[in-house]
């Protein structure tokens, strides 16, 4: 059923995109009510006002707190058109009807993004405009209410091709975002007051984005979330599932790596969420030549990942491998220009890496939430039958923040910061170690004084003792096992290094 809008509340902080509204009230002789600075605005565009505080014969008081919060306000929203009672009770009390609300909230994330001042933040915690849209939009079998200013155009088109008049689907459609919108800004407050979380589960994310299929082409799928507050697209298609699954655990690999006083540059391959190859070296090109040659087989198809300018010399040693997305803080033109002559191939501009803190996922019938894994280590103790050289312990830490970033179990192979063989996502650790040394001599790589990561601990000592007969000299490990001592015993038996670290990086 279709209602004819005769009469309009508006109380907005944004006002950028109202004057096509206005003018459809305007134009349909539409009584409009306002308060405050919605109000100012209203009349320098020409419309005829009348101040909410004439309704309910009460002035904004305590500092514009307290404005619309009233009977007279709340009975035109609230009251059904269609029930004797509720009308001759709005006659009885002079409330009018209300048929149009456009209210949006206080900018509270905004202002908790902007400043740490309590004060302000706490102002910004919209009483009224909450309570006003959820009255609007729970009796939308007889009003419309719009509660964000990215549905003014609709409503303005709205307006103009149907001459005021809103069917049921399209009130209850602008209902629904209303409650989003309310349930989104409680949301963040809830959040603000109890960062670490509270008692309850709560997320809300903006921005949902269709994607073309889920992880499989029969399951369908969004994101939730503003990309581009994270990089900058500049060629491609758009990213799929299985991308976006891929790109975050290249942005959390290369979290772990800046540019350095020595100007070293890191480039990392990720397939399926796992390293397959990456190396650190003084240029980019260099950088990624090597971390091709840990395992040009697994880089077909995968996620590029670096944290330097892609040049021209490195775009065109990349040209000839095929892969999905590229990831960099940023490219030259004439890198570009070489990039860009597949079409689809996706170039990313990164702005920003990922801010959270805490990581959450659906499983059985709730939520299962932890805190991310920060850091390497949280220790560093010697334990093996010499302490590691310089190299090793160089080699050791870059070992281990791989191993962090491949499935359990995992296992990574490294020399000269240079990934040169892993194993990852086997049942067992030995499993990983095997996988790990046949991939380094695939590509023929020599594993004398390599070194040995493994995400954690050692169960027994066969892991070392098959390390040791391959040419590993070094080893890191969190530690934690009863039978520690094996491991150990074995490494200072043979000379060879060991490391404990006392933090374990299982990736599930």
């Amino acid at each position: 059923m279709s209602k004819k809008i005769k009469s309009a509340l508006l109380s907005v902080f944004y006002k950028d995109g109202l004057e096509p509204i206005v003018e459809q009230l305007k134009k349909q002789q539409v009584t409009i009510y306002s308060t405050g600075g919605t109000q100012t605005f209203l009349e320098s565009l020409g419309a005829q006002v009348i101040p909410v505080e004439s309704l309910t014969n009460y002035p904004a008081i305590l500092g514009g707190r307290v404005k619309t919060l009233h009977p007279v306000v709340f009975g035109g929203i609230l009251g059904k058109r269609a029930d004797a009672t509720h009308q001759r009770e709005m006659e009885q009390y002079s409330i009018p009807e209300i048929d149009l609300v456009i209210v949006d909230l206080y900018p509270f994330e905004e202002t908790v993004a902007s400043t740490s001042d309590e004060k302000a933040i706490i102002e910004k915690i919209d009483i009224g405009g909450p309570s006003m849209i959820r009255a609007a939009a729970k009796n939308y079998q007889d009003l419309t209410v719009i509660a964000a200013k990215k549905d003014y155009s609709s409503l303005a088109q709205l307006l103009e091709t149907q001459d005021g008049c809103l069917t049921l689907d399209q009130r209850r459609a602008f209902a629904a975002k209303a409650f989003e919108v309310v349930a989104h800004y409680d949301v963040a407050i809830a959040q603000y007051f109890n960062p670490t979380g509270g008692t309850e589960f709560f997320q809300a994310q903006p921005f949902p984005q269709p994607l073309r299929y889920g992880e499989n082409p029969h399951q369908s799928a969004s994101f939730y979330g503003n990309l581009e507050e994270l990089f900058e697209k500049l060629n491609g298609k758009e990213l799929s599932y299985n991308n976006l699954v891929d790109v975050d655990a290249a942005l959390e690999l290369m979290q772990e790596f800046s540019v350095s006083a020595s100007k070293e540059y890191t480039f990392a391959i990720i397939k399926h969420t796992n390293v397959c190859g990456i190396a650190e070296r003084p240029t980019i090109q260099q950088a990624w030549i090597d971390a091709l040659a840990g395992d040009p087989e697994s880089a077909f198809g995968g996620i590029l990942v670096t944290n330097g300018e892609i040049d021209a010399p490195t775009a065109s040693a990349i040209q000839d491998i095929f892969f999905e997305v590229l990831i960099a803080p940023a490219f030259t033109p004439a890198a570009l220009e070489i990039l860009r002559t597949k079409k689809n191939r996706i170039l990313l501009a990164l702005r920003n890496l990922p801010t959270t803190h805490q990581q959450s996922k659906s499983l059985l019938n709730g939520v299962l939430v932890q805190s991310t894994d920060p850091g390497n280590f949280s220790d560093w103790k010697e334990v093996g039958g010499r302490p590691s050289t310089d190299t090793e312990k160089a080699d050791l830490i870059f070992a281990n923040l791989i191993s962090k970033h491949l499935k359990s179990n995992a296992i990574a192979l490294v020399k000269n910061k240079q990934l040169i063989g892993k194993g990852c996502g086997q049942t067992s650790r030995i499993d990983s170690l095997r996988q790990a040394i046949e991939k380094a001599r695939q590509f023929q790589f020599d594993l004398h004084s390599a070194v040995m990561a493994s995400d954690a601990f050692f169960p027994f000592n066969d892991c070392v003792q098959l390390g040791h007969q391959a040419g590993i000299t070094a080893f890191i490990q969190p530690g934690g096992s009863v039978r520690d001592s094996d491991s150990i015993d074995y490494c200072q038996q043979h000379g060879l290094a060991m490391v404990i670290t006392g933090q374990r990086h299982f990736k599930h």
